[in-house]
């Protein structure tokens, strides 16, 4: 009985606590002409530089679980896909290549990355294991550029912004979603150009920049591109869009107050927020999941 006690009590304590981390949003800061990686409370607050100096680093997205974070960073000499903790340590290259490795972004189940490159001669979707192995060109459309990858939240579906289909010689995006091997494109009805998607945690809404108007500004649809909204009506280039993990506000880049800005607003576009509020450049926002 006495053995039975003492391997139950084994099992138990190797069951390694599971770590939560706190909710944050990510954004690329400009100074001394170098671009870093910062991190903040939601309300803007608690500011923490978490790259060195001397590097640029930009584009950041928080992994599922919340433990790290992916960017792209020049740091080997090219812009490649890099991740590191979300405290900035043990940041390690998933992509070294020439081909110019951007844009990442996990699957919601922290196995895959899809990213663009343009290893191939022009901007293409990508997809590889977490780890950086199995590289495979989902697009392989040459005579288009193809951007901004953004996995549905079941992991079924990546969307993205291509100028396929575009007349002229003017690029202007449009939004796709595909398969996870590149099947089953899918045009949605978004006219007037577009750039930044971002499906709502739910599946049900995609977020989006168009500057169809003339003015850039954040649209909210539904996924089957029907019900186009301008949610962020505002004079001045707003863009980026990103939603919190409940899906009830947007986290988004704007220049409306003349210097970029990270502001952030309800889903509807209510109660709009300046949250860092400084004389620097700032962009590229992302909310932990």
């Amino acid at each position: 009985m006495l053995s039975g006690l003492a391997l139950a009590a084994g099992c138990q304590s190797s069951t390694a606590p599971v770590t939560t981390y706190p909710e944050q949003i990510a954004f690329t800061a400009i100074a001394d002409r170098y671009m870093r990686i910062v991190i903040m409370d939601p309300d803007g607050s608690n500011p923490v530089t978490i790259t060195e100096d001397m590097q640029t680093n930009l584009e950041p997205t928080f992994s599922p679980d919340g433990s790290g974070i992916l960017f792209t960073s020049w740091r080997a000499g090219d812009a490649n896909i890099w991740i590191m903790d979300r405290d900035g340590s043990n940041a390690r290259g998933l992509t070294i290549h020439s081909g110019n490795d951007r844009s990442a972004r996990f699957s919601p189940d922290g196995q895959r990355i899809a990213f663009v490159s343009q290893r191939d001669g022009t901007y293409e979707i990508y997809r590889m294991k977490s780890d950086g192995s199995e590289i495979v060109n989902l697009t392989n459309s040459p005579g288009s550029v193809d951007l901004d990858p953004r996995w549905s939240p079941d992991g079924t579906k990546v969307l993205f912004c291509s100028t396929r289909g575009a007349e002229g010689t003017e690029e202007i995006f449009s939004l796709w979603t595909m398969n996870l091997d590149g099947t089953g494109l899918t045009r949605l009805p978004v006219e007037g150009g577009a750039r930044w998607p971002a499906w709502s945690p739910d599946g049900t809404r995609i977020a989006f920049s168009s500057d169809r108007g003339g003015d850039t500004e954040i649209y909210v649809m539904n996924a089957d591109g029907s019900n186009q909204v301008n949610v962020s009506n505002n004079p001045g280039v707003d863009e980026e869009p990103y939603w919190s993990p409940d899906g009830s506000r947007l986290v988004f880049s704007t220049r409306r107050d003349g210097t970029p800005q990270i502001y952030s607003m309800g889903a509807d576009g209510s109660n709009p927020s300046n949250l860092t509020q400084t004389d620097h450049w700032v962009a590229m926002p992302a909310w932990t999941r």
